[in-house]
């Protein structure tokens, strides 16, 4: 919340960040409700659909975040690299495409699963 609302944090490495961010709680949101709801009434089982659904998102989440923390390492490289061409080679439309592609190719990688 504070990154999207403070300007001064609205720099590529802030933005990758608040997107990290949401993959860790997407992923964390999806395993640990129906862990806790078998461990607090004794259950041991999950329905097909949700494991299903279950796996799809962890694979997701997951992938989408070992993207995004490829992309995260080229922006400290060209920030520690070439400090010249930075703001040239990662401008906010590219920050956005390079989000945007972790975020598509986690869920295609997720579909082939």
């Amino acid at each position: 919340t504070t990154i999207a609302c403070d300007h001064h944090l609205h720099t590529p490495m802030y933005f990758f960040l608040l997107n990290l961010a949401l993959l860790d709680l997407g992923s964390i949101s999806n395993t640990v409700p129906k862990s806790m709801t078998n461990s607090l009434w004794n259950i041991r089982s999950i329905s097909y659909t949700g494991c299903a659904a279950q796996v799809f998102l962890f694979v997701f989440f997951m992938s989408a975040e070992f993207y995004l923390l490829t992309i995260m390492s080229y922006d400290r490289y060209v920030a520690v690299c070439k400090p010249l061409h930075y703001g040239t080679l990662l401008g906010s439309r590219a920050c956005g495409h390079m989000a945007a592609a972790a975020w598509a190719t986690g869920f295609l990688h997720a579909v082939l699963h």
